[in-house]
């Protein structure tokens, strides 16, 4: 059942953790510091390897987090993390890139003291900076391997060409892309799915954990995850659930000020009702299994290639052992098929 991590030759869990939504974006004022280490550790308790974090999100919280969870457990996990993107302002969730090759080692030693861990096992660019060619931020963080702080490299948010740049220096991991039955752009079907190629990403409001200033975020230049399959690179899909709205237990007026989704274009009251098709279809697929939503969601994913590796978040137990069974499901051919047929959503990605 488990999935090589790139050619490491290290096996993982089919599904990841991931912890953004522990410290900021989702709902904030319900932020519980102590049921998010036990979560994570029944994560790592049920099986689960890949950690997911970022020195960006809650501006070094999240890390702190996760290294007060896994202290003592280091043999037990792989654990992720990112830099190339800076917080400006915390409360406003202002941020820019920077891959610069000074910030990237100053980035990469503030993580490893913040997750209280000697090597990083995967790092990734966060972001590439359009300002500093990408080859300059490759071989700082290559450097950085040999240095011993860090043992794979990953990216995230990447076109093939900036791929394919990256890989030549130095060996590309895994590549971390928002993938999920609604965002479709790194199988190179960002135009047909709406999904925003076109939009610029927000500048005064800024900043989700997945956005920064001022430049496009498209992927969608080609099939992203059939170019990690040829090249032994993971795919590392983030958003999986569609940030909780494929579910199906979301609504419109569910989100508190601050939330991240209560200003998305595709949580609107109108986009919420004209993406209802969506989870209507993935809903009946569930229940011819007498399954979740979200297991479905899960089960598409792992079920189009073998090098995915998701990585739900969650601060619930439940929600987390639901996740996990989700690698027991097994969808039929023609389940699959009408679950890739799935209308294009309703609104922009950010």
């Amino acid at each position: 059942m488990q999935r090589e991590l790139g050619r490491t030759g290290r096996k993982v869990f089919p599904l990841g953790l991931g912890c953004m939504g522990m410290s900021w974006i989702y709902a904030e004022s319900r932020r519980d510091d102590e049921h998010s280490i036990a979560v994570i550790r029944q994560a790592r308790d049920a099986g689960v390897q890949l950690i997911d974090t970022a020195g960006l999100y809650g501006d070094g919280h999240n890390e702190e987090l996760v290294g007060r969870a896994l202290r003592g457990q280091r043999d037990d996990v792989v654990i992720a993390t990112k830099g190339g993107l800076v917080v400006d302002d915390l409360a406003a969730r202002r941020v820019h890139r920077d891959g610069r090759p000074e910030t990237l080692r100053r980035q990469v030693d503030e993580s490893l003291r913040r997750l209280d861990v000697e090597q990083i096992d995967l790092f990734y660019l966060h972001r590439v900076d359009p300002a500093v060619p990408i080859g300059e931020s490759w071989e700082a963080l290559s450097a950085v391997v040999d240095a011993g702080k860090v043992r794979w490299l990953g990216l995230s948010e990447v076109t093939i060409a900036q791929a394919k740049s990256a890989h030549a220096i130095h060996p590309v991991t895994a590549i971390q892309s928002e993938l999920s039955l609604w965002t479709r752009d790194p199988l190179g079907h960002g135009a047909e799915q709406g999904t925003g190629r076109e939009q610029a990403e927000p500048t005064s409001r800024g900043g989700s954990a997945e956005t920064s200033n001022g430049t496009s975020n498209s992927t969608s230049d080609g099939d992203l995850l059939a170019w990690t399959r040829d090249h032994g690179v993971s795919f590392v899909p983030f958003a999986p659930l569609g940030r909780g709205y494929l579910t199906g237990t979301l609504t419109p007026d569910g989100f508190e000020d601050g939330d991240f989704r209560a200003t998305n274009p595709r949580f609107t009251p109108e986009a919420f009702a004209r993406n209802r098709d969506i989870t209507d279809e993935i809903s009946r697929v569930a229940s011819a299994h007498d399954a979740t939503s979200a297991q479905v969601c899960l089960a598409w994913l792992l079920g189009l290639s073998e090098n995915i590796i998701p990585i739900p978040g969650t601060r619930s137990s439940t929600h987390l052992r639901q996740n996990l069974r989700a690698t027991q499901l097994a969808l039929t051919d023609d389940e699959m098929r009408t679950l890739d047929g799935l209308p294009a959503p309703s609104g922009a990605r950010y």
